[in-house]
């Protein structure tokens, strides 16, 4: 027997004599009770806020991000301890490298983005510098700064570890603490993880805590600095937006709850092209991973009406090979649902589709685990034959391995069919044909938070249907819940807030740790290219000597490249043109003679130049004009301990201090 504790003000605490059993997925038998009313979630909540809160803000971006990964190291040497409990929850060993594997993968993914995306400092920028007043002596800029209150994670049970790091992962690095509490039906998974983080030892004090059983009246505590994030029913997900401290407060809430996904079968996929068997592929997986229990699996399948029989055939036959069994056993491709009660829902579910539907495939009293006590299923294919006059199959979803095939006529009547589902997670389109692609997407994007196209071209590396990325969205309009996670630094800009600040350049320069134009310069120092990383400071500035442009100079450049654009050859044409004078440099050629005239050759801490960005040429040169060069360090970022990144901000003017040119430089300076 498991007694699945919680993680509360850094103490284990036992589960309360209110605790629920849980049953094996498999056997049915009791293997674990969970539950506390005990817990003192105010305690908790001022744990989080006035000690692991302020740890994580000590923090820098990097910091968080290194931690993340050595966090998701660390889980991925003891991962076999989570995957040996996870197969009570009806999960195989493929089922554990989604959740377990991928929650771990999705830590690592924002630890990346964490040292690459964002500053070694306390402040995100969000957007470009505006210039407010007409001089550049008031400016402005958004940024983004962590919250000071508490992430509470609702989870569901179909993903306890998955479900639990993937918001974790952009919460700690965005600098707000977690109070995670899972479902009670696969918790003691959940629990095993967050002992292993803690035995890890690299998260600060007070930066997770865990509830397993209720919240009690946790909520109505929480307040502007908060944020709620929910992930399970429509009807839960309700019941918690309308606490009315929640709204009171203004309090963050994002849901991610029930979704009629669909897939569509594009008119060019007929059978024998790979497009055909792309589409069966997807909709076997998705109809049989974690036994049809994931949020973004394939309830509607929405297929032309000339291949509907050729698509139920192909499928039955599919799901015919799929082996349901133990999940322990090697040989297994589908498992248990997670309890008894979600297979009597889910059969529940499939009674109220019967008047419109008719099944394809699947018999629950006649499969190899009929008889067996855990929450076995088969995958069921339901055929719709008049998916205009049906409403269940639109509204109801089934949370099991469980879809609904439906014939379309045209494309617009798959569009309408997908709008249908009143927003979804993701929706799939397999087509090789991009105004298909085009077509589905004008019609129907703005119901689904994500869309999945395959085809011959992609199918080597698309990671499926039902595959959420951190890189990607994950959330949906509507029904799915209004919400989004994931998506990148998207996702960590939800535990933030936006600032807009304004006040002259130097103001802006010190709060965000980038040089704004206008502000302080140094320009008394030996040459920057002369000093390592860590010696160059935000603003220092060299000032270049100038150098005169010749006709020779335009002509050579223009022989020795190629490019003989009549701009710079041919005076009348150029004449012509309202852009310019009469023939003019490069603007290629200004660069290449601004990098003369700043930089230092000698062997040096500058390793190279990786790139420009934000390059504008701004006022056309004459031969007969000067340029001279101002270059000023902007921003610095670590890349590993032997280097880092310097961005330089670059003006190129001419003889009368007018701006030419302006970049932004990067290179690669040594420590």
């Amino acid at each position: 027997m498991i007694e699945v504790h919680s993680f509360a003000a850094g103490q284990w605490i036992a589960p309360g004599s209110d605790a629920r059993p849980i049953e094996s997925a498999i056997t049915g038998e009791i293997i674990a009770r969970a539950g506390n009313d005990r817990l003192d979630v105010q305690a908790m909540r001022a744990y989080a806020r006035d000690i692991g809160g302020p740890a994580l803000r000590a923090l820098t971006f990097h910091d968080r991000a290194r931690m993340l990964k050595a966090l998701a190291l660390y889980l991925r040497q003891h991962r076999q301890t989570l995957y040996d409990l996870s197969f009570d929850t009806g999960a195989t060993q493929a089922d554990h490298l989604i959740d377990v594997d991928g929650g771990i993968g999705t830590m690592l993914v924002f630890a990346s983005k964490g040292r690459r995306e964002m500053p070694d400092g306390h402040v995100f920028l969000d957007g470009p510098t505006e210039q407010l007043g007409r001089a550049g002596q008031f400016v402005g800029r958004h940024i983004c700064t962590p919250l000071q209150g508490v992430a509470v994670h609702i989870n569901a049970f179909n993903f306890p570890v998955w479900g639990m790091l993937e918001k974790v992962a952009p919460c700690l690095l965005g600098g707000v603490p977690a109070i995670v509490k899972p479902a009670t039906a696969t918790s003691y998974v959940t629990e095993a993880c967050v002992r292993l983080i803690q035995q890890s030892g690299l998260l600060p004090e007070g930066t997770l805590q865990l509830i397993s059983g209720g919240t009690g009246d946790l909520l109505d505590h929480l307040d502007c600095q908060d944020v709620v994030t929910f992930t399970g029913s429509a009807k839960t997900a309700l019941k918690l937006r309308k606490n009315g401290n929640l709204m009171a407060n203004s309090v963050r809430f994002t849901a991610e709850q029930d979704s009629l996904n669909a897939s569509v079968l594009g008119p060019d996929a007929t059978p024998g092209t790979p497009e055909f068997d792309v589409f069966v592929r997807e909709v076997t997986r998705e109809m049989t991973a974690k036994a049809g229990q994931k949020c973004t699996a394939i309830r509607r399948i929405m297929v032309p009406a000339v291949q509907a029989d050729a698509v139920a055939a192909a499928l039955s036959a599919a799901l015919k090979g799929i082996r349901v069994g133990d999940p322990r056993q090697a040989e297994t491709q589908m498992g248990a649902l997670v309890s008894a009660a979600q297979k009597a829902d889910v059969l529940q579910q499939i009674d109220r589709f019967s008047a419109e539907t008719e099944t394809v495939f699947g018999d629950p009293g006649d499969f190899a685990m009929a008889d067996s006590k855990g929450a076995f299923l088969p995958p069921i294919l339901l055929h719709c034959g008049d998916p205009d006059a049906a409403q269940v199959v639109h509204d109801v979803e089934a949370f099991g391995p469980v879809s609904t095939l439906m014939p379309y006529r045209d494309l617009d009547h798959a569009a309408a069919l997908l709008n249908r589902g009143k927003g979804s997670l993701v929706a799939s389109v397999i087509t090789h044909d991009a105004q298909v692609a085009r077509d589905i997407t004008l019609a129907s994007a703005a119901f689904h938070g994500r869309l999945y196209f395959n085809n011959r071209t992609s199918m080597e590396e698309a990671t499926g249907h039902g595959a959420p990325l951190p890189h990607m969205v994950h959330g949906g309009p509507g029904r799915a819940g209004g919400g989004e996670e994931l998506g990148g630094i998207r996702a960590v800009t939800h535990y933030m807030q936006r600032t807009a600040v304004q006040g002259s350049p130097d103001i802006l320069t010190a709060i965000t740790g980038q040089w704004v134009p206008g502000s302080a310069e140094t320009s008394d120092k030996p040459h920057p290219f002369t000093r390592p990383f860590g010696d160059v400071a935000i603003g220092d500035t060299l000032h270049s000597p100038s150098r005169q442009v010749t006709l020779d100079d335009i002509e050579t450049f223009a022989h020795f490249t190629g490019d003989t654009f009549y701009a710079h050859m041919d005076d009348a044409a150029a004449r012509a043109n309202p852009f310019f004078p009469g023939r003019v440099a490069h603007g290629y050629l200004l660069l290449s003679f601004a990098a003369g005239l700043f930089v230092q050759p000698d062997p040096g801490p500058v390793l190279a130049n990786t790139g420009l960005d934000n390059l504008r040429f701004m006022k056309p040169v004459e031969a007969g004009d000067s340029i001279q060069v101002r270059l000023t360090v902007k921003a610095k970022t670590p890349r590993n301990d032997d280097y880092g990144e310097v961005r330089w901000h670059v003006t190129v003017t001419n003889q009368n201090t007018e701006t030419v040119a302006e970049y932004e430089l990067l290179t690669m300076n040594a420590y």
